[in-house]
């Protein structure tokens, strides 16, 4: 009987991991997404084992992620993992979003195969580039058994989708899990867990939701700060606005003239969530609370109002 090999997906949307410098050797002045899958790919040897197809889907930066292409990055992951011999989809993605396009796909998908997303702080032509050993890295973690969820490595370090945000803007090692803590650490090749994998239950028929999305639902982020004040609160609900996330100040308090905008906004229809400014820890809810609270991460809450807002 002929043995199947196992498949490893690589999907690439761009990023810095496949960034151009402007100048031999400069980790600053670059060009993100310059670089296709296939030269990225040259020279970094795959998992004893497996086969690694290639997939461009597409070449951005990551700051300009956008709806059309999370919609096509679901629709292409749920492709490979449906197919028995794939193993794990690794996609390589900027870091600049690379927390809401994680929290997308493990919502939206709720994969229990692993689906990796690998990075890099340094163009793939920087004079040490960091982006091959983080694609070796997740190799690692994708070939690991057990390994389940959508998960983000970065400089040796495994990070869960509900956890991982960017904490610096030029460090290798960019990412964080706030209080909660990395899932795992990559350590010459050996994936050494700390603490469980993630579950990967979804929501019933969400996938089929996106896919069929042509008009995705308005939701913006709005600050609370010394000085706030209405206006932008209501000219975001007189624009048509449907759902708003509130950056709040600590345990989810809100400044009081943008608590008033915000709750004539939500008696008039609109979604509102809270969600902390702070670096770490969730919002403890109080029962007298009239605006809804999360402990996900700004960026991450309006993720979930969007995908909340398409049912």
């Amino acid at each position: 009987m002929q043995v199947q090999v196992q498949q490893i997906v690589v999907l690439a949307t761009g990023g810095t991991i496949a960034g151009r410098a402007d100048r031999a050797g400069d980790a600053l002045g670059y060009r993100a997404g310059e670089i296709g899958v296939d030269e990225l790919l040259a020279g970094l040897p795959a998992p004893e084992g497996v086969a690694i197809t290639a997939e461009q889907v597409a070449q951005v930066d990551s700051k300009d992620m956008d709806f059309a292409l999370w919609h096509k990055l679901a629709m292409r992951c749920r492709h490979w993992l449906d197919r028995p011999q794939v193993q794990a989809v690794v996609i390589t993605h900027g870091t600049d979003t690379l927390e809401e396009t994680a929290w997308f796909l493990q919502r939206v998908l709720a994969p229990d195969k692993p689906v990796v997303l690998a990075s890099a702080m340094r163009p793939a032509t920087a004079l040490a580039p960091d982006g091959p050993q983080n694609l070796a890295d997740a190799f690692a973690v994708a070939r690991t058994p057990g390994v389940q969820g959508v998960l983000a490595v970065c400089a040796g370090t495994v990070h869960g989708a509900a956890d991982v945000r960017k904490v610096h803007p030029h460090r290798l090692d960019a990412f964080g899990s706030g209080d909660a803590g990395p899932l795992a650490h990559v350590e010459e090749g050996t994936v050494r867990a700390l603490r469980p994998w993630a579950a990967s239950a979804g929501s019933a028929g969400l996938y089929e939701r996106v896919v069929a999305t042509k008009q995705w639902p308005w939701v913006e982020i709005v600050h609370s700060h010394a000085g706030a004040n209405a206006r932008a609160v209501e000219a975001l609900q007189a624009a048509g606005v449907q759902g708003l996330v509130v950056a709040t100040t600590g345990n989810g308090t809100v400044h009081a003239a943008l608590e008033q905008a915000l709750l004539r906004a939500q008696a008039a229809g609109v979604r509102v969530v809270r969600s902390s400014r702070c670096l770490e820890g969730p919002i403890v809810a109080q029962a007298h609370e009239a605006l809804a609270s999360t402990p996900l991460t700004p960026a991450k809450a309006r993720v979930d109002l969007l995908l909340s807002l398409l049912a």
